[in-house]
């Protein structure tokens, strides 16, 4: 059993969730804080639509966007010397995109449950906006923000139909633990996917009590 999808997979899901996080945050931060509830439906369903579009349907419009022969594409080969399309790269924005709408959801449903009297006591004090976001908003959410971290980061690894598309299955470089099952099935060899099959059970498994964990303090913090 070769190592490196293993190895890939992993990098590739830390990258992305790096990413999903940071952007998750501000993006349901903004969402939260919109004025108008049409136009909060209306970003929020874009939002949201990833998670409800078969992988493959993302993997093609990220084809559109980062193919050679598209515009943004080209600019980045041309001007940059960059080709992000079968690359490893590649894999970490299909897990990002993908992975995407569970943290932003996670993040967003933790920030509307902190208690709004406490937002305007700060405000009442004097304090800024954002710190009142990193000194209340922040520590009350916690719980709910990471544990859509911890599911996003699982999401991630398990990502196989946009990666397929943008990022190809490419041994030794885009080739993740999904991609890898699916060869080795392929192949025939069933002996070396099960072992596939098994680390990613055991991370799923891991990824569920983590969930657990982080949904009891969230509760906690509620009562």
């Amino acid at each position: 059993m070769e190592l490196s999808p293993i190895i890939i997979s992993l990098k590739t899901a830390a990258a992305a969730i790096i990413l999903t996080f940071m952007l998750g945050l501000f993006v349901a931060r903004f969402v939260v804080n919109m004025k108008s509830e049409k136009a909060k439906m209306v970003v929020d369903g874009i939002m949201t639509l990833p998670l409800v579009l078969p992988p493959t349907v993302m993997g093609f419009l990220l084809l559109i966007v980062f193919g050679v022969n598209k515009p943004f594409g080209r600019f980045l080969l041309e001007v940059l010397g960059v080709r992000i399309v079968f690359s490893w790269t590649a894999t970490v924005i299909a897990a990002v995109a993908i992975s995407f709408p569970l943290m932003y959801r996670s993040a967003r449903g933790a920030f509307e449950q902190v208690d709004k009297n406490l937002l305007m006591a700060g405000r009442t004090l004097g304090m800024s906006e954002g710190r009142i976001f990193w000194r209340i908003t922040m520590p009350l959410a916690l719980p709910g923000v990471v544990a859509g971290g911890v599911l996003s980061f699982a999401r991630g690894l398990g990502e196989f139909g946009a990666t397929a598309m943008v990022a190809g299955n490419i041994a030794n470089k885009t080739r993740t633990l999904p991609l890898a099952i699916y060869s080795e099935v392929a192949a025939g060899n069933m002996d070396i996917a099960f072992y596939y099959v098994l680390v990613i059970l055991v991370i799923s498994f891991l990824v569920v009590v983590l969930m657990n964990y982080f949904s009891q303090k969230e509760r906690k913090y509620l009562r």
